[in-house]
């Protein structure tokens, strides 16, 4: 894609402006480094066009493309250019806050999304012990209605299948209904009340889920 222009906003578009690659070096700045990773995260790519879009980042010089040592695959880490786009890409998600949430629709509420950023909100430090296990029960998804965080010292594992382990929390509710209390759309409170959340377990973890389980950073 190029524009033809100086204008240093048309260059970066020209690096930027192809689907999916703000949201690759999201997934990248956030911490994901392995192919299977970044799938995880924005999971209607394709693996072909992931692939290539990775290949064009790493030519950008906006990510490092790294073989990984007696393994199949490769690693992708973040540059320095890519690291000073962090800013950006916050105020960019502070904006889209104020100005687009009201364009959600139900396709938009993906269950593998949100688990993937609950599990990147644990606070493993104000959880009581080593190992806290939550469940969550989506009444809305029957393909896979259960899934588990598995959090063991500073380690949080999302898990599709019982690990057998007494479970310390569970959360039951629909996914918008977690999606939107995580995103400050509304509160733990307010949905138990309505009847939209069951929140049951230890009382000293459900009794302020905030205090280890934080809200999208854009929540002001």
């Amino acid at each position: 894609m190029e524009f033809g222009q100086f204008c240093p906003i048309a260059k970066a578009m020209e690096v930027l402006g192809e689907k999916w690659t703000v949201l690759i070096l999201r997934e990248v700045l956030m911490g994901s480094s392995r192919f299977n990773q970044l799938q995880r995260g924005l999971s209607l790519i394709s693996p072909a066009v992931l692939t290539k879009r990775l290949n064009s980042l790493a030519e950008y010089g906006l990510i490092y493309k790294t073989k990984l040592p007696g393994q199949k695959g490769h690693e992708y880490l973040p540059s320095p250019s890519a690291k000073e786009l962090l800013p950006i890409f916050i105020d960019l998600g502070g904006w889209g806050m104020r100005w687009t949430r009201s364009h959600l629709t139900s396709l938009d509420y993906d269950v593998e999304f949100l688990m993937l950023y609950l599990q990147r909100s644990v606070k493993p430090e104000n959880l009581p012990g080593r190992t806290t296990v939550i469940r969550f029960n989506f009444t809305d998804f029957e393909a896979q209605p259960s899934w588990w965080l598995v959090v063991s010292g500073d380690q949080v594992d999302v898990c599709v299948l019982d690990t057998g382990r007494e479970v310390d929390v569970y959360f039951t509710s629909t996914i918008k209904c977690l999606s939107d209390i995580w995103m400050g759309e509304t509160t733990y409170r307010k949905e138990i009340a309505e009847g939209n959340l069951k929140l049951v377990g230890n009382r000293a973890l459900t009794q302020n889920v905030t205090s280890w389980l934080s809200l999208c950073q854009f929540v002001e």
